[in-house]
C-alpha cells in the first residue's frame, strides 16, 4: 500500500475539526431560535392574554317546589336524572282541586244568570218609568181639574143653600101673615094650607141643598186627595233616571260578581294544574327529597335542578390584571373536564373584590395594614355553547383556565 503524502494528511485532520464546530453550530443556532420563539411566547402571553386558574363554570341551581299543599301521588323522576323543559317531576292528589274546580263552575253559571237577569231589567224598568211619568203627568193634571170642578160643584151648592133658606124664610113669613088672617077668616083656608106647604117644602129644600153642600165639600177632600195621590206618583215617576241608573248599577254589579266567580274558576283551574309539578327548564334532578305518600306544603322544596343552559364563566383576576380588561373582550376558556377550548366574552367585572364579598369581611382592628393582591369576580359568557357543547358535557362547578385577549 502506498504511504500517503503529507498533504493528504494535512487535509483528513482539517476536516475532521471543522465537522465538529459546525455541528455545535447549528444546536447553537437552533437552542437560540428556541429561546427566542419562548421568549416571544411569553411576552406575547403577558402583553396581549390575561390568564388565570381561579375559575370555574356557574350555572342556574332551580330549587324546584310546590305551589299548593297535598298529598304526593306519583314522582316520575330520579336522582340525577336529565328532564327536558315541561317534563313531569311529580304529581298531587288532585281530587281536593277538582272538587274545588266544579264548585267555581257552578257559581260562575249562578253570578252570569243573575249578571243576563239584570241586565234584562235594566231596558224594561227604563220603557216602564218613562211611561209611568207620561200617566203620572196626565193623573195630575185630571185630579187638579178634579178639584177645581169639585170647588165649582161647592160654590153651586151654596148658592142654592143660600137660594133655599131664602125662599124657606119667605115662607115662614108668609105663613106668619097668614095665620091671624086665617084666624080672623080674611083669607081662605086654603090659602093657608098652600103657605104651610110652601113653608114645608121651603125647609126640605134647605135641608137638601145643605146636604149637597156637604157632598160637594166632601168631593173637594176627594179631588184634593186624589191630587195629592197623583202628585206623589208624579214624584215617584220623577225618579225614573235614578232607577234606571240603580238598575244598571246592579247589573254592573251582577257582571262584576260574574267576573269575580270567573277569576275565582281560573284560580281552580290554576291550583288544579299545579297538582302536577313541571320541570322549569331543561337540567339534570339533584337532591331529590320528594317521595310517594309524602304531604307537601306549599313553597316546600322537593328537589334541586340543575340548568343545562345559561351557564357562564366566573373567573377571579388579579387587580394587577384588570388594568387593560372591559367588557366585550374575546377569551378562550379551557376546560379540564372535557380539554376543549370555548370561546367567550367579557360581559362584567365585578363590583367589588373577593375579600369584600366574603361571608367574613377581613378586619384590620390593630391599623397595621399588609398589602395583598385582591382578586376580582369576572363574568365570562360563553358565545356559541349550543354549537359548541351540544351535548351538554359542562356542568356548573367545573374548573376552567380562561384567557382573556386584552390587546391586538
Amino acid at each position: 500500500m502506498a504511504e500517503s503524502t503529507p498533504t493528504q494528511t494535512e487535509l483528513d485532520e482539517s476536516t475532521e475539526v471543522v465537522q465538529p464546530q459546525s455541528r455545535r453550530k447549528g444546536i447553537l443556532i437552533v437552542v437560540v431560535v428556541i429561546v427566542v420563539l419562548v421568549a416571544l411566547g411569553l411576552w406575547w402571553r403577558s402583553t396581549f392574554t390575561e390568564d388565570t386558574d381561579d375559575a370555574q363554570i356557574n350555572g342556574h341551581l332551580i330549587q324546584v317546589s310546590s305551589r299548593i299543599g297535598g298529598q304526593v301521588a306519583r314522582v316520575a323522576v330520579d336522582e340525577n336524572q336529565v328532564v327536558q323543559k315541561g317534563d313531569v317531576i311529580a304529581e298531587l292528589d288532585p281530587r281536593d282541586y277538582q272538587v274545588a274546580v266544579d264548585n267555581a263552575k257552578a257559581a260562575l253559571a249562578s253570578a252570569e244568570a243573575n249578571a243576563a237577569a239584570a241586565n234584562v231589567n235594566v231596558p224594561i224598568i227604563a220603557a216602564n218609568t218613562g211611561s209611568n211619568l207620561s200617566a203620572a203627568g196626565a193623573d195630575v193634571s185630571g185630579s187638579h181639574a178634579g178639584v177645581e170642578q169639585a170647588q165649582q160643584q161647592l160654590e153651586a151648592a151654596h148658592a142654592r143653600v143660600a137660594q133655599a133658606q131664602a125662599t124657606f124664610t119667605k115662607a115662614l113669613a108668609d105663613l106668619d101673615r097668614y095665620k091671624p088672617l086665617v084666624e080672623k077668616d080674611v083669607i081662605s083656608k086654603q090659602q093657608y094650607d098652600a103657605a104651610v106647604a110652601a113653608a114645608d117644602a121651603g125647609r126640605a129644600a134647605v135641608a137638601d141643598a145643605r146636604a149637597t153642600e156637604q157632598a160637594a165639600s166632601g168631593g173637594i177632600r176627594v179631588a184634593r186627595e186624589r191630587e195629592a195621590s197623583a202628585q206623589a206618583s208624579l214624584k215617584y215617576a220623577q225618579t225614573g233616571p235614578q232607577q234606571v241608573a240603580a238598575q244598571n248599577a246592579r247589573a254592573k254589579q251582577a257582571l262584576a260578581q260574574a267576573a269575580q266567580a270567573q277569576a275565582q274558576l281560573d284560580q281552580a283551574q290554576l291550583n288544579l294544574s299545579y297538582s302536577k309539578i313541571v320541570a322549569p327548564v331543561a337540567g339534570i334532578i339533584t337532591r331529590k327529597s320528594v317521595e310517594i305518600n309524602q304531604n307537601v306544603a306549599a313553597g316546600q322544596n322537593l328537589l334541586t335542578l340543575v340548568s343545562l343552559e345559561g351557564l357562564w364563566v366566573t373567573a377571579n383576576f388579579k387587580e394587577t390584571q384588570l388594568r387593560h380588561m372591559f367588557k366585550g373582550q374575546a377569551v378562550e376558556i379551557e376546560v379540564d373536564a372535557t380539554g376543549k377550548t370555548y370561546h367567550g366574552k367579557v360581559t362584567e367585572i365585578g363590583g367589588a373584590t373577593g375579600s369584600v364579598l366574603s361571608l367574613f369581611p377581613p378586619e384590620n382592628a390593630t391599623g397595621n395594614y399588609v398589602k395583598v393582591v385582591q382578586r376580582v369576580p369576572v363574568r365570562i359568557d360563553f358565545d356559541n355553547l349550543q354549537n359548541e357543547d351540544p351535548n351538554h358535557l359542562l356542568r356548573p362547578g367545573l374548573s376552567v383556565e380562561p384567557k382573556v385577549r386584552v390587546k391586538g
